[in-house]
């Protein structure tokens, strides 16, 4: 049986949705129910195992309220039959119970078992028998203090009338389940006073009443107020941390001695806690300090001479939320300077690792000051108390790792961003020191360095321009640094580009983009062309194609170094290269037929075109060149814009659409337009997609079945329009052997957005009559010719040669004279080598590709229409038959 269950109960693990298909969740949660019983008794592994898909999917075993409640009552039912001994499975039964009760939202809904469940808990709490025994107790009292918990983060206050009682279960406990009593009773605590700031006319008294409270549970005290609203458990989370003055409040006036004396009780006993549960504890009880403005924030101020002088992350973090919530009423100036300084200190201690120190710095950056000066939400800034001086320690090294220096070089910026606008020369060194740091940075990626110190190098050039782009001494320098740094690796032109779109869209009032763009096409333009190569050319096109798209900038230097580098006596770079290199300069000239000067552009570029058309090594950008120099030539400069434009201007930015043509640029919608889309078996009448209307470069294809005809050749179509009579396809079959076959059938096309798709069609079928052909015969024979012919075969046949494979048959059918004359004049008038009008005997001669022929001798006899076949391929037989028998059987149904 264990054996079974473990199966089970993994393939419910891989996949449960899989395994209820072959069941269903009433049918598994019995089965789970008896085998839990029949384990009672016997301790097994498989007991624990068993619990497993009730802790891990709830939702699934459980969808409704009404199994969730009788899911919960059967298992508190083997709770109760679990003997004590087994002290994991019923820890396990705690937590599959509390899974049930919460994702059935049977505890919402305050159902019987959901209270069962809360007085199960709180008397396992409550249980002091086991107080001098070997503590197995303990585990099943830390389970349900841990279930007690979890309850009230799901149902906030639901315990509030039972804060007594947990406050009395805290003082009590001095074994390791004081912590969790601890944690419990704050959470509770804070969860109450919350609930009281939702009640109107909630004062003193309320406050009294619920801290002495141990009545029953809130949904009994109270249902219509008790149990807080999904939106209510949200803030809860933040209560401090909103905006500034959206924290609730509960006006009680100063007489608040019961919630300041378990206030003072819990903080004296912190220090026995975890560093994590401390703060958990601080943070809880900071919220319900800032909740209760009776309550006085120096309440905290015995812990702050422990908790300054901590090394605990998550300790410091709790003072700095309570400087958040009580600012000067709490931290005098001496203790933020003091704060301040210590975060300066261990953002660059060296026995701290990397996070830590992260950390550190950004608590500088979001530093809860006594006296903000600005009160904006979220965005980085600095304290006043942290001088030039007092972050001379945080400057950044080449030594650092990339996330520190960028942190550390962000907040140096900022600290020296008033120096900077003070306009201090000589004396501030700090904006001198940034720069210089900013090239060294520039000297180890000129130097050969790894990816990582590339992208850190641009992610500083970011941060410097976006502090200090005004600055011009440092900008104009920057910019010729890049220039230069560039011609030494080429391959930096994405990060380059990059660099600039950031600065243009980040930087709004900054022009140094585009004047980053300018003198690199300058340098790139002016440069000699006897030291260019083709692995920089593909690098300084991608730049020049980027700088056109650059309204402000001239592009007459562009032209001109096009047309040098194309041109044979400048240059030989172009005239033997590839695709690639020829499509690189056709994206330039395409930005360019787009630029708000094109007037002045027209006859260099109009040259440089007819050249790639003429003289270009590739036909596709011989063809390309061409119909840029087509478009540029014949149409107006609104009717090309509206034709090459792939995007509008919205907002600032350049949004993809949809262009008029196909046209387009190296990496706009490349990937789609050479991707081949799958659709389903397309007919191109009745109902349809309109995507399908009008098909172009229709490319089909045709495959055989078998090896009877020879391979057909592809057929193109050139276009297909719904509102227009269909084109007609001919297929010109050459037969192997003369039999039946099926031709598989696919095309190929591109719709009007410029997408190529991929469809099957119909399969065609070649019946056997349609490989019937007339008798190959001179043009000067007459009737007696074929005749003659006729009787030769007829001969040659009948003589049964095994060595020829000629064979004779005969088929009947009841056919009347008239049936069977109609019949030959339809189906074998142009195969007739008789006179039809002769009424003894029709003579039939067909040829059938590529060597083979059917003799057909027709007359009436008194019983049936007799049909005496000969050919020279007995294989040949059964299809004449089947064929015979087809149209006789139509031809009698007519008669009939």
């Amino acid at each position: 049986m264990a054996v079974n269950w473990a199966e089970r109960i993994s393939a419910f693990s891989r996949s449960p949705s899989r395994f209820l298909s072959g069941t269903t969740a009433e049918a598994f949660l019995a089965d789970l129910a008896n085998t839990d019983r029949s384990l009672i008794l016997v301790f097994d592994p498989s007991q624990v195992l068993l619990l497993s898909p009730l802790c891990e999917s709830p939702i699934l075993l459980c969808p409704s309220d009404s199994v969730g409640e009788e899911t919960a009552l059967e298992l508190m039912s083997v709770f109760a039959q679990c003997p004590p001994k087994f002290v994991d499975f019923r820890c396990h039964l705690l937590l599959a119970l509390t899974s049930v009760l919460l994702c059935s939202s049977c505890m919402s809904s305050c159902s019987c078992a959901s209270q069962d469940f809360l007085d199960l808990l709180l008397e396992i709490a409550q249980d002091i028998s086991d107080i001098h025994g070997d503590g197995s107790l303990r585990s099943l009292q830390a389970t349900a203090c841990d279930c007690l918990r979890e309850l009230e983060a799901c149902c906030p206050g639901i315990l509030s009338q039972r804060l007594e009682l947990l406050g009395a279960l805290r003082q009590r406990e001095t074994s390791r389940l004081h912590q969790a009593y601890a944690g419990l009773h704050t959470l509770v605590l804070r969860n109450a006073v919350y609930q009281l700031t939702q009640e109107a006319g909630a004062g003193a008294e309320h406050l009294k009443a619920l801290l002495g409270g141990n009545t029953s549970f809130a949904w009994e005290a109270d249902q219509d107020s008790g149990l807080m609203n999904k939106k209510d458990s949200a803030i809860l989370s933040s209560v401090i941390l909103g905006p500034v003055g959206t924290v609730p409040t509960l006006q009680t006036g100063p007489d608040c001695k019961e919630l300041r004396s378990v206030l003072s009780s819990l903080l004296e006993e912190s220090y026995l806690l975890t560093p994590l549960c401390q703060a958990a504890l601080l943070h809880r009880l900071t919220e319900v300090v800032a909740m209760v403005p009776g309550v006085p924030p120096a309440i905290f101020r015995a812990q702050l001479l422990r908790l300054l002088g901590t090394s605990e992350v998550c300790l410091l973090h709790s003072i700095l939320m309570m400087k958040c919530a009580f600012t000067d009423s709490l931290f005098s100036a001496e203790d933020e300077a003091f704060i301040l300084k210590r975060l300066v200190v261990l953002s660059q201690h060296p026995l701290l690792n990397t996070p830590p120190k992260l950390f550190y710095m950004d608590c500088l950056l979001h530093f809860p000051e006594n006296r903000p000066i600005n009160c904006s939400d979220g965005d980085e800034t600095l304290p006043v108390l942290l001088t030039p001086q007092l972050a001379s320690a945080l400057v950044p090294t080449v030594f650092n790792d990339s996330t520190t220096m960028l942190t550390r070089f962000n907040l140096l910026c900022l600290v020296y961003l008033e120096e900077a606008e003070e306009g201090v020369g000589e004396d501030g060194r700090g904006l001198a020191y940034l720069y210089e740091h900013l090239t060294s940075l520039m000297h180890i990626v000129e130097h050969g360095g790894s990816r990582e110190i590339v992208v850190t190098f641009f992610r500083a050039a970011f941060l410097f321009l976006s502090y200090f782009f005004y600055v011009e001494r440092y900008s104009n320098s920057l910019t010729d640094k890049l220039c230069e740094l560039y011609f030494h690796h080429t391959q930096l032109a994405p990060h380059l580009i990059n660099l600039a779109d950031q600065t243009q869209d980040r930087l709004s009032g900054s022009t140094w983009g585009v004047g980053l763009l300018k003198a690199l096409q300058r340098a790139i333009t002016e440069a000699p062309l006897s030291q260019l190569t083709v692995h920089d050319l593909r690098w300084h096109l991608k730049m020049l194609a980027r700088v056109a798209e650059e309204g402000e900038i001239p592009q007459q230097n562009t032209l001109n170094f096009l047309s040098c580098i194309i041109t044979p006596s400048s240059s030989s770079l172009c005239v033997s290269s590839g695709w690639r290199l020829g499509n690189s300069v056709l994206g330039v000239c395409r930005r360019l037929l787009i630029h708000p000067s094109l007037d002045l552009l027209l006859i260099p570029l109009a040259d440089i075109l007819q050249h790639l058309t003429c003289h270009y090594g590739d036909t596709d950008i011989q063809d390309h060149a061409r119909l840029y120099y087509t478009l540029l030539t014949t149409l107006s400069r609104e009717k090309l814009a509206s034709v090459l434009m792939q995007g509008e201007i919205q907002g600032g930015q350049q949004v993809k659409k949809q262009s008029l043509s196909c046209i387009m640029a190296e990496s706009e919608g490349l990937t789609a337009m050479l991707t081949v889309h799958q659709t389903e078996r397309l007919t191109h009448i009745g109902a349809h997609d309109f995507r399908f209307d009008q098909l172009f470069s229709i490319h089909l294809h045709f495959s055989l079945m078998d090896d009877h005809y020879e391979e057909l050749s592809d057929i193109s179509v050139p276009c297909l329009f719904r509102e227009r009579p269909p084109p007609v396809v001919k297929l010109h079959l050459k037969p192997r052997r003369p039999y039946p076959t099926t031709l598989c059938a696919s095309a190929i096309f591109t719709t009007q957005d410029g997408l190529s798709w991929h469809t099957n069609l119909p399969d065609i079928h070649v019946d056997f009559q349609q490989v019937f052909m007339p008798l190959p015969a001179p043009q000067a024979w007459g009737r007696a010719s074929k005749l003659c012919l006729f009787e030769g075969l007829w001969d040659e046949m009948c003589q049964e040669s095994r060595e020829n494979d000629c064979a004779t048959s005969r088929f009947c059918c009841q056919l009347k004279e008239a049936a069977l004359l109609a019949l030959v004049e339809k189906r074998f008038l142009p195969f007739l080598v008789s006179d039809l009008s002769t009424n003894k005997e029709l003579k039939v001669l067909l040829f059938l590709p590529p060597q083979s022929h059917v003799l057909l001798k027709i007359r009436s006899e008194e019983d049936a229409v007799h049909f005496d076949i000969a050919t020279d391929n007995w294989q040949l037989l059964s299809h004449i038959g089947s064929y015979l028998l087809t149209i006789t059987s139509s031809q009698e149904d007519m008669q009939s």
